[in-house]
């Protein structure tokens, strides 16, 4: 990326904080009598709505290139290769997507991002170690610092899933599944069982359509690392529509207090 889209993510977001300084400045004048609403007031507020919805437009387009294109720390490779020797360095590009998709996540939604991928997770928190790198990525890639949570299995119930769900949904649009009626898994689900991760979680797009009984109604507590696999259909149980609402909205939080797992989530992960 370039200095200037460097800047933009450092800086875009002044625009914005002074329109609303200029917003609150405006109500207060009018509101006390010092101004006298005029055509122009209607015209300024009308400019600061625009330049604020195209600073966030502008800024959010330049994190996400930043996340799919910006080059991660090289030692993330060996380190996961460490952790992992069965896997190749073509597989470790793959796990790398897989942290990038996770990101994209947290970007887009507006809520707590769960990650399901003890794999990716392994990465993201050898990245997080290096703190200043991590900071520095944070700050470009999503305006905020994002904490390390570990990774979580699908709880039996579908209300404790919320962070888990928006990872599913956000994952799924980034390679244009259908979340509701998936046929194919995305990445960020599918790296654990495609490299057989101990203690990984596997997921199976619908297990209706494979035959497969799912963790969830078998009630087991080892489902999904070497049992029964979890189904992506089995985000909801039946309380939620399934729609982009309910799954999870368009800006991240720091992931510090995450609505996740719940029961059936414990094949490990690795916390801070």
């Amino acid at each position: 990326m370039t200095k200037t889209e460097i800047a933009l993510l450092r800086w875009g977001q002044l625009p914005m904080f002074a329109a609303i300084v200029g917003w609150i400045l405006g109500f207060v004048g009018v509101a006390a009598g010092l101004w006298r609403p005029q055509w122009y007031w209607v015209l300024y507020f009308i400019a600061t709505v625009a330049m604020t919805a195209l600073c966030i437009q502008q800024t959010n387009a330049a994190r996400e290139r930043y996340i799919r294109e910006a080059p991660l720390p090289r030692f993330l490779q060996r380190k996961l290769r460490e952790a992992y020797p069965q896997l190749s360095a073509k597989d470790g590009e793959l796990v790398e997507r897989g942290l990038r998709q996770f990101f994209l996540a947290c970007l887009r939604s507006r809520q707590f991002v769960a990650m399901p991928s003890q794999a990716v997770d392994v990465l993201w928190h050898e990245f997080i170690l290096h703190t200043q790198a991590y900071k520095r990525w944070c700050t470009h890639a999503l305006g905020r610092f994002l904490h390390h949570t570990p990774a979580e299995a699908l709880g039996r119930k579908g209300m404790h899933n919320d962070g888990l769900r928006r990872a599913w949904f956000w994952a799924c649009k980034e390679e244009s599944i259908d979340p509701k009626a998936p046929s194919r898994l995305p990445l960020l689900f599918a790296l654990d069982a495609k490299f057989a991760i101990p203690n990984g979680f596997h997921y199976v797009p619908d297990c209706r359509l494979t035959g497969a009984q799912s963790s969830s109604a078998a009630n087991s507590s080892s489902g999904g690392c070497g049992g029964s696999p979890y189904c992506g259909t089995d985000f909801s149980d039946g309380s939620y529509s399934g729609s982009s609402g309910d799954f999870g909205g368009a800006d991240c939080s720091d992931g510090s207090g995450g609505d996740g797992g719940g029961d059936g989530g414990g094949c490990g992960g690795g916390g801070d």
